[in-house]
Protein backbone atom coordinates (compact mmCIF):
# COMPACT_ATOMS: atom_id res chain seq x y z
CA UNK A 1 0.00 0.00 0.00
CA UNK A 2 1.40 3.42 -0.99
CA UNK A 3 1.75 6.01 1.74
CA UNK A 4 0.72 9.64 1.60
CA UNK A 5 3.82 11.66 2.55
CA UNK A 6 3.94 15.01 4.32
CA UNK A 7 6.26 16.93 1.99
CA UNK A 8 6.50 19.62 -0.65
CA UNK A 9 8.73 18.61 -3.58
CA UNK A 10 10.29 15.17 -3.25
CA UNK A 11 13.65 16.63 -4.31
CA UNK A 12 13.57 18.97 -1.30
CA UNK A 13 12.52 16.35 1.24
CA UNK A 14 15.89 15.79 2.93
CA UNK A 15 16.97 19.44 3.00
CA UNK A 16 13.65 20.63 4.38
CA UNK A 17 13.49 17.86 6.97
CA UNK A 18 17.04 18.65 8.13
CA UNK A 19 16.22 22.35 8.28
CA UNK A 20 13.17 21.56 10.40
CA UNK A 21 15.17 19.45 12.85
CA UNK A 22 17.77 22.19 13.31
CA UNK A 23 15.07 24.88 13.61
CA UNK A 24 13.35 22.84 16.32
CA UNK A 25 16.61 22.36 18.26
CA UNK A 26 18.64 25.58 17.83
CA UNK A 27 20.47 25.18 21.15
CA UNK A 28 21.64 21.69 20.30
CA UNK A 29 22.25 21.48 16.54
CA UNK A 30 23.60 23.72 13.80
CA UNK A 31 23.85 23.38 10.04
CA UNK A 32 27.37 23.93 8.71
CA UNK A 33 27.58 27.26 6.88
CA UNK A 34 29.12 25.68 3.81
CA UNK A 35 26.94 22.55 3.62
CA UNK A 36 23.19 22.20 4.26
CA UNK A 37 23.74 18.43 4.52
CA UNK A 38 26.20 18.70 7.44
CA UNK A 39 24.97 19.10 11.03
CA UNK A 40 27.13 19.58 14.13
CA UNK A 41 26.60 20.14 17.83
CA UNK A 42 25.83 23.77 18.51
CA UNK A 43 28.28 25.78 20.60
CA UNK A 44 30.78 23.00 21.15
CA UNK A 45 34.21 23.97 22.43
CA UNK A 46 37.01 24.19 19.89
CA UNK A 47 40.51 23.08 20.77
CA UNK A 48 39.59 21.29 23.99
CA UNK A 49 41.44 18.15 22.92
CA UNK A 50 38.42 15.84 22.67
CA UNK A 51 38.31 13.41 19.76
CA UNK A 52 35.36 14.33 17.56
CA UNK A 53 33.02 11.57 16.39
CA UNK A 54 31.42 12.15 13.00
CA UNK A 55 28.81 9.83 11.54
CA UNK A 56 26.56 9.87 8.52
CA UNK A 57 24.64 7.91 5.96
CA UNK A 58 21.49 7.87 3.92
CA UNK A 59 18.45 9.76 5.19
CA UNK A 60 15.30 7.91 6.24
CA UNK A 61 16.56 6.05 9.33
CA UNK A 62 15.94 8.55 12.16
CA UNK A 63 17.20 8.61 14.81
CA UNK A 64 20.08 7.04 12.86
CA UNK A 65 22.19 8.96 12.05
CA UNK A 66 21.44 12.55 12.99
CA UNK A 67 19.61 11.69 16.19
CA UNK A 68 22.84 10.59 17.84
CA UNK A 69 24.52 14.00 17.63
CA UNK A 70 24.76 15.37 21.15
CA UNK A 71 26.54 15.30 24.48
CA UNK A 72 28.18 11.96 25.17
CA UNK A 73 27.59 10.63 21.66
CA UNK A 74 28.49 12.09 18.23
CA UNK A 75 29.73 15.57 17.34
CA UNK A 76 28.48 15.78 13.76
CA UNK A 77 26.55 14.04 11.00
CA UNK A 78 26.60 14.20 7.21
CA UNK A 79 23.34 13.27 5.50
CA UNK A 80 22.76 11.84 2.04
CA UNK A 81 19.56 11.52 0.06
CA UNK A 82 17.06 8.92 1.26
CA UNK A 83 18.90 5.58 1.52
CA UNK A 84 21.91 7.10 -0.27
CA UNK A 85 25.42 7.87 0.98
CA UNK A 86 26.36 11.45 1.94
CA UNK A 87 28.83 13.12 -0.40
CA UNK A 88 32.52 13.27 0.47
CA UNK A 89 32.21 17.07 0.45
CA UNK A 90 29.46 17.02 3.10
CA UNK A 91 31.55 14.67 5.25
CA UNK A 92 34.62 16.89 4.93
CA UNK A 93 32.71 20.04 5.92
CA UNK A 94 31.14 18.24 8.87
CA UNK A 95 34.54 17.00 10.07
CA UNK A 96 36.09 20.45 9.73
CA UNK A 97 33.35 21.98 11.88
CA UNK A 98 33.34 19.16 14.42
CA UNK A 99 37.12 18.86 14.87
CA UNK A 100 38.21 19.93 18.34
CA UNK A 101 41.95 19.59 17.86
CA UNK A 102 42.41 15.89 18.61
CA UNK A 103 41.33 14.33 15.32
CA UNK A 104 38.09 12.82 14.04
CA UNK A 105 36.71 9.30 14.27
CA UNK A 106 34.39 8.42 11.39
CA UNK A 107 31.86 5.94 12.81
CA UNK A 108 29.29 4.69 10.30
CA UNK A 109 27.49 1.68 8.85
CA UNK A 110 29.25 -0.66 6.45
CA UNK A 111 27.89 0.10 2.97
CA UNK A 112 29.84 0.51 -0.25
CA UNK A 113 28.89 4.11 -0.97
CA UNK A 114 29.45 5.24 2.61
CA UNK A 115 32.82 3.49 2.78
CA UNK A 116 33.97 5.07 -0.48
CA UNK A 117 32.94 8.61 0.50
CA UNK A 118 34.25 8.46 4.07
CA UNK A 119 37.56 7.12 2.69
CA UNK A 120 37.70 10.01 0.22
CA UNK A 121 36.88 12.52 2.95
CA UNK A 122 39.66 11.10 5.11
CA UNK A 123 42.17 11.66 2.32
CA UNK A 124 40.96 15.22 1.70
CA UNK A 125 41.22 16.10 5.40
CA UNK A 126 44.92 15.25 5.35
CA UNK A 127 45.42 18.56 3.51
CA UNK A 128 43.86 20.31 6.53
CA UNK A 129 46.16 18.42 8.93
CA UNK A 130 43.09 16.79 10.50
CA UNK A 131 43.81 13.21 11.49
CA UNK A 132 41.02 10.69 10.96
CA UNK A 133 40.28 7.06 11.72
CA UNK A 134 37.46 4.98 10.22
CA UNK A 135 35.43 2.35 12.07
CA UNK A 136 32.45 0.68 10.42
CA UNK A 137 29.58 -0.95 12.26
CA UNK A 138 28.84 -4.30 10.62
CA UNK A 139 26.37 -6.04 12.89
CA UNK A 140 23.81 -7.65 10.54
CA UNK A 141 24.01 -11.39 11.22
CA UNK A 142 21.75 -12.17 8.25
CA UNK A 143 24.14 -10.70 5.70
CA UNK A 144 27.26 -12.86 6.29
CA UNK A 145 28.58 -15.51 8.71
CA UNK A 146 30.54 -14.60 11.86
CA UNK A 147 33.95 -15.34 10.32
CA UNK A 148 33.27 -12.51 7.86
CA UNK A 149 31.61 -10.17 10.37
CA UNK A 150 33.64 -7.13 9.27
CA UNK A 151 32.04 -7.37 5.81
CA UNK A 152 28.47 -7.41 7.11
CA UNK A 153 25.92 -4.65 6.63
CA UNK A 154 25.61 -2.09 9.37
CA UNK A 155 22.15 -1.83 10.92
CA UNK A 156 20.58 -0.63 14.18
CA UNK A 157 23.25 -2.13 16.45
CA UNK A 158 25.30 0.97 15.64
CA UNK A 159 23.37 2.49 18.56
CA UNK A 160 25.65 0.61 20.96
CA UNK A 161 28.73 1.98 19.21
CA UNK A 162 27.45 5.55 19.47
CA UNK A 163 26.61 5.09 23.15
CA UNK A 164 29.80 3.44 24.34
CA UNK A 165 32.33 5.10 22.04
CA UNK A 166 30.78 8.52 22.62
CA UNK A 167 31.17 8.12 26.39
CA UNK A 168 34.72 6.82 25.98
CA UNK A 169 35.73 9.81 23.84
CA UNK A 170 34.31 12.21 26.44
CA UNK A 171 37.01 10.98 28.84
CA UNK A 172 39.74 12.53 26.70
CA UNK A 173 41.29 9.41 25.18
CA UNK A 174 43.49 9.75 22.08
CA UNK A 175 42.25 9.19 18.54
CA UNK A 176 43.92 5.78 18.26
CA UNK A 177 42.55 4.73 21.65
CA UNK A 178 39.02 5.78 20.67
CA UNK A 179 39.28 3.95 17.33
CA UNK A 180 40.59 0.77 19.00
CA UNK A 181 37.78 0.88 21.55
CA UNK A 182 35.23 1.40 18.75
CA UNK A 183 36.51 -1.69 16.92
CA UNK A 184 36.19 -3.72 20.11
CA UNK A 185 32.61 -2.56 20.64
CA UNK A 186 31.51 -3.23 17.06
CA UNK A 187 32.90 -6.78 17.18
CA UNK A 188 30.65 -7.47 20.15
CA UNK A 189 27.39 -6.34 18.50
CA UNK A 190 25.05 -8.64 16.57
CA UNK A 191 21.65 -7.79 15.03
CA UNK A 192 18.90 -9.69 13.23
CA UNK A 193 15.76 -8.03 11.84
CA UNK A 194 12.44 -8.87 10.26
CA UNK A 195 9.82 -6.91 8.32
CA UNK A 196 6.08 -7.33 7.78
CA UNK A 197 5.70 -4.43 5.36
CA UNK A 198 7.87 -2.38 3.01
CA UNK A 199 8.42 1.37 2.84
CA UNK A 200 8.20 4.03 0.18
CA UNK A 201 10.91 6.54 -0.74
CA UNK A 202 9.44 10.06 -1.10
CA UNK A 203 8.52 10.69 -4.72
CA UNK A 204 8.57 7.02 -5.74
CA UNK A 205 5.45 5.38 -7.19
CA UNK A 206 6.03 1.96 -5.65
CA UNK A 207 7.25 0.54 -2.36
CA UNK A 208 10.85 -0.64 -2.06
CA UNK A 209 9.81 -4.30 -2.06
CA UNK A 210 6.58 -6.30 -2.17
CA UNK A 211 5.36 -8.45 0.71
CA UNK A 212 2.03 -10.10 1.39
CA UNK A 213 -0.16 -9.20 4.37
CA UNK A 214 0.47 -12.61 5.94
CA UNK A 215 4.20 -12.80 5.18
CA UNK A 216 7.34 -12.05 7.20
CA UNK A 217 10.69 -11.15 5.62
CA UNK A 218 13.45 -12.48 7.88
CA UNK A 219 16.87 -10.85 7.77
CA UNK A 220 16.03 -8.09 5.27
CA UNK A 221 18.26 -5.01 5.01
CA UNK A 222 17.20 -1.55 6.17
CA UNK A 223 17.00 -0.37 2.56
CA UNK A 224 14.75 -3.25 1.56
CA UNK A 225 17.53 -5.66 0.59
CA UNK A 226 16.21 -9.24 0.43
CA UNK A 227 16.31 -11.31 3.59
CA UNK A 228 17.41 -14.88 4.10
CA UNK A 229 13.91 -16.32 4.32
CA UNK A 230 10.30 -15.41 3.51
CA UNK A 231 7.99 -16.97 6.09
CA UNK A 232 4.29 -16.79 6.90
CA UNK A 233 2.80 -14.69 9.65
CA UNK A 234 4.70 -15.37 12.90
CA UNK A 235 3.74 -14.88 16.53
CA UNK A 236 5.99 -12.94 18.87
CA UNK A 237 7.11 -16.17 20.54
CA UNK A 238 7.97 -17.67 17.15
CA UNK A 239 9.97 -14.58 16.20
CA UNK A 240 11.89 -14.69 19.49
CA UNK A 241 12.59 -18.40 18.99
CA UNK A 242 13.97 -17.61 15.54
CA UNK A 243 16.07 -14.56 16.49
CA UNK A 244 17.53 -15.34 19.91
CA UNK A 245 19.40 -18.58 19.07
CA UNK A 246 21.00 -16.94 16.03
CA UNK A 247 22.30 -14.00 18.06
CA UNK A 248 23.42 -16.24 20.93
CA UNK A 249 25.35 -18.44 18.52
CA UNK A 250 26.86 -15.48 16.68
CA UNK A 251 28.36 -14.02 19.87
CA UNK A 252 29.17 -17.43 21.35
CA UNK A 253 27.11 -16.65 24.44
CA UNK A 254 26.87 -19.10 27.32
CA UNK A 255 25.29 -19.25 30.77
CA UNK A 256 26.70 -16.51 32.98
CA UNK A 257 27.47 -14.10 30.14
CA UNK A 258 26.17 -10.54 30.34
CA UNK A 259 24.58 -8.68 27.44
CA UNK A 260 22.71 -5.49 26.65
CA UNK A 261 19.63 -5.83 24.47
CA UNK A 262 18.10 -3.49 21.90
CA UNK A 263 14.57 -4.12 20.59
CA UNK A 264 14.20 -1.63 17.76
CA UNK A 265 11.21 -0.58 15.69
CA UNK A 266 11.82 -0.23 11.96
CA UNK A 267 9.39 2.68 11.88
CA UNK A 268 5.75 1.65 11.93
CA UNK A 269 5.83 -0.93 14.72
CA UNK A 270 4.63 0.55 18.02
CA UNK A 271 6.36 0.20 21.37
CA UNK A 272 3.56 -1.91 22.83
CA UNK A 273 4.38 -4.62 20.27
CA UNK A 274 8.10 -4.31 20.92
CA UNK A 275 7.56 -5.02 24.62
CA UNK A 276 5.58 -8.17 23.77
CA UNK A 277 8.61 -9.30 21.76
CA UNK A 278 11.03 -8.39 24.55
CA UNK A 279 9.05 -10.44 27.08
CA UNK A 280 9.48 -13.50 24.83
CA UNK A 281 13.16 -12.71 24.24
CA UNK A 282 13.82 -12.32 27.97
CA UNK A 283 12.17 -15.65 28.73
CA UNK A 284 14.54 -17.43 26.34
CA UNK A 285 17.57 -15.60 27.72
CA UNK A 286 16.57 -16.52 31.28
CA UNK A 287 16.28 -20.16 30.25
CA UNK A 288 19.81 -19.98 28.80
CA UNK A 289 21.21 -18.34 31.93
CA UNK A 290 22.25 -15.19 30.05
CA UNK A 291 22.09 -12.01 32.15
CA UNK A 292 20.58 -8.85 30.65
CA UNK A 293 22.63 -5.92 31.93
CA UNK A 294 20.40 -3.29 30.33
CA UNK A 295 17.60 -3.18 27.75
CA UNK A 296 16.58 -0.49 25.27
CA UNK A 297 13.17 -0.63 23.57
CA UNK A 298 11.91 1.85 20.98
CA UNK A 299 12.82 3.57 17.72
CA UNK A 300 16.60 3.59 17.54
CA UNK A 301 17.15 2.95 13.82
CA UNK A 302 14.25 2.96 11.37
CA UNK A 303 13.56 2.49 7.68
CA UNK A 304 10.95 5.16 6.92
CA UNK A 305 7.54 3.60 7.71
CA UNK A 306 8.57 -0.06 7.43
CA UNK A 307 6.75 -2.37 9.85
CA UNK A 308 8.91 -4.81 11.71
CA UNK A 309 11.72 -4.83 14.25
CA UNK A 310 15.30 -5.79 14.85
CA UNK A 311 16.92 -7.41 17.85
CA UNK A 312 20.50 -6.53 18.82
CA UNK A 313 22.78 -8.03 21.48
CA UNK A 314 25.89 -6.35 22.84
CA UNK A 315 28.15 -8.87 24.55
CA UNK A 316 29.40 -7.04 27.64
CA UNK A 317 33.12 -6.91 28.32
CA UNK A 318 34.36 -5.87 31.75
CA UNK A 319 34.74 -2.16 30.95
CA UNK A 320 31.61 -1.72 28.81
CA UNK A 321 29.11 -1.10 31.62
CA UNK A 322 30.69 2.22 32.63
CA UNK A 323 30.24 3.63 29.12
CA UNK A 324 26.86 2.06 28.47
CA UNK A 325 25.47 3.72 31.59
CA UNK A 326 27.24 7.09 31.22
CA UNK A 327 24.97 10.14 30.78
CA UNK A 328 24.24 11.27 27.23
CA UNK A 329 21.77 13.67 25.67
CA UNK A 330 20.65 14.50 22.15
CA UNK A 331 17.46 16.16 20.88
CA UNK A 332 16.11 12.68 20.20
CA UNK A 333 17.02 10.83 23.42
CA UNK A 334 18.42 11.19 26.91
CA UNK A 335 20.23 8.68 29.13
Amino acid sequence: RLMSKIMNEASDFVDQSLAGIVAANPNDLALCETSRRSVVRAGQAKGDGKVAIVTGGGYGHLPVFLGYVGQGMCDGCAAGNVFTSPSAEAIVECARQADRGAGVLFLFGNYMGDSMNFDMASELLEFDDIQTRLVKCSDDVASLPRERWQERRGVSGIFFAYKLVGAYAEQGHSLDEVADFARRVTENVSTFGFATSSCQIPGEKTTVFQIGEDETELGMGIHGEPGVERAGKMTSAELAAYLVPRLVADQGLAAGDKIAVLVNSLGATCEEELYVLYADVKQLLDQAGIDVNRVFVGRYGTSMEMAGASLSFLKMEDDFSEYLNAPASTPFMRF
